[in-house]
């Protein structure tokens, strides 16, 4: 496991423009980065992308921001997250675009039985859920796409943990019944 306090002052020092600082970040959390970037592609079908596509496309990412404003691990992670997710949606679109035949991009998720979404659906269904409530937008892509735990999110948050719990299940409720009925596009 890592240890926060020199994860926690080599975000510091990235933040003040050190990049070695931030490639010895990179490099602590590898790992971490796989294991988000292992379980959004498990059982996936015809996938083009590996575990190392998506982490080399955050790096590049990550690298390519001129300003950094994360305050420790769990904000690191959330922020990878959102890209990952990004980099699947817009993955997903180019197949979706493509002139030959393909099957759907689905994302996997060991949260909640480790049901399997569709990611043009669930990119959908999220930018209307960001419409109505930003922050459970956010929950969601902290819970789907960064595997982050209720006490991670908490963190990130500032909420409390059992309010993470509750405003999850409203998140869950909301995006089952969008994906149940989704909205033409």
């Amino acid at each position: 496991m890592e240890h926060r306090p020199e994860t926690n002052a080599l975000l510091l020092r990235w933040q003040t423009g050190e990049t070695g600082a931030r490639d010895r970040l990179i490099h602590r959390l590898y790992p971490e980065l796989a294991q988000i970037a292992a379980a959004r592609l498990r059982k996936e079908r015809d996938s083009s992308l590996s575990t190392g596509d998506i982490i080399n496309e955050t790096v590049l990412r990550l690298v390519q921001m001129e300003r950094v404003s994360l305050s420790d691990r769990a904000h690191f992670v959330a922020l990878a997250s959102r890209m990952m997710r990004h980099i699947l949606v817009d993955h997903a679109r180019s197949k979706g675009s493509a002139k030959r035949q393909h099957q759907k991009v689905e994302l996997v998720t060991q949260i909640d039985g480790g049901q399997r979404l569709d990611l043009n659906r669930l990119e959908s269904a999220l930018i209307r859920l960001k419409a109505l409530d930003e922050g459970l937008m956010e929950l969601v892509e902290m819970r789907y796409f960064g595997g982050m735990t209720t006490g991670d999110i908490a963190g990130v948050t500032g909420m409390s943990e059992p309010t993470v719990k509750r405003r999850w299940q409203v998140a869950r409720a909301w995006l089952t019944d969008a994906l149940a009925n989704p909205i033409d596009q």
